[in-house]
């Protein structure tokens, strides 16, 4: 590693598994500190333990306001800055909206849209106030080409998209960054819900990436100088046809 992150602080919600995870990893391999923050306690505990001192944990339940409304002084006072926030926290609903279950997709908006729009408006005024950083959403393929077999998920994704473009144009004048890194399916915990059968396909015809493929596109936007901003990057397996 060549340390392209060093100096820097980035916070990560959703970081205990899956890309969020992988996005850790690869920001602390270069030379990172790096707050992880998720509502899974022990397992923040126990991965921040392995991954070093400069991984530090944060349990934060993205689904209670008051919570995400106080983390920005929680982070200042673990990590002493914040350079990188990555709202990358979310869930999955796929199949027919006559079997839906609106309950669930309450859940899964409400995590998606919600608490990933007040995560970041509750960062924003350190980022606009030091005239730098960036911000990362974890968006999906499905924020521009709608997925049929996922009518609800696709929905928070075009939602996304919608608040990142806006918000990128309303905060570059502060010097403050707003791009999405698009994946098409990541071998996460987002696809429990999958079909047993539409997974066994996947897997065999590699129609799937893996979250440390996404990292690395996350690294690539952080990287590039001040004067550009990757506003949407999009990583596709090759054998998928969109």
């Amino acid at each position: 590693m060549s340390d392209l992150m060093k100096g820097k602080v980035a916070a990560i919600t959703g970081a205990a598994s899956g890309i969020g995870l992988e996005c850790a990893r690869t920001l602390l391999a270069e030379g990172a500190k790096v707050v992880l923050v998720d509502r899974a306690k022990d397992r923040l505990e126990t991965l921040c333990a392995e991954l070093g001192e400069n991984a530090l944990p944060l349990v934060v339940d993205l689904l209670q306001p008051a919570e995400v409304s106080g983390m920005l002084p929680k982070i200042l006072a673990l990590a002493g800055g914040l350079h990188v926030f990555h709202a990358n926290a979310g869930a999955y609903v796929g199949g027919e909206i006559v079997d839906g279950n609106p309950d669930e997709w309450d859940r899964m908006l409400n995590l998606n849209i919600n608490a990933a729009f007040r995560s970041v408006q509750a960062v924003v005024p350190h980022m606009v106030a030091q005239k730098s950083g960036d911000i990362i959403f974890t968006s999906s393929i499905a924020g521009v080409v709608p997925v049929v077999w996922e009518p609800i998920y696709t929905a928070s994704k075009f939602a996304v998209q919608a608040f990142v473009h806006t918000t990128r144009r309303q905060l570059s004048k502060h010097g403050v960054r707003v791009g999405a890194v698009l994946p098409g399916p990541v071998v996460t915990a987002l696809l429990d819900d999958w079909p047993k059968a539409k997974m066994e396909d996947a897997l065999a015809n590699g129609s799937l990436m893996q979250p440390k493929e996404v990292a690395d596109c996350v690294l690539f936007m952080l990287t590039r100088p001040r004067n550009v901003t990757v506003r949407d990057l999009v990583i596709l397996p090759n054998s998928v046809d969109l």
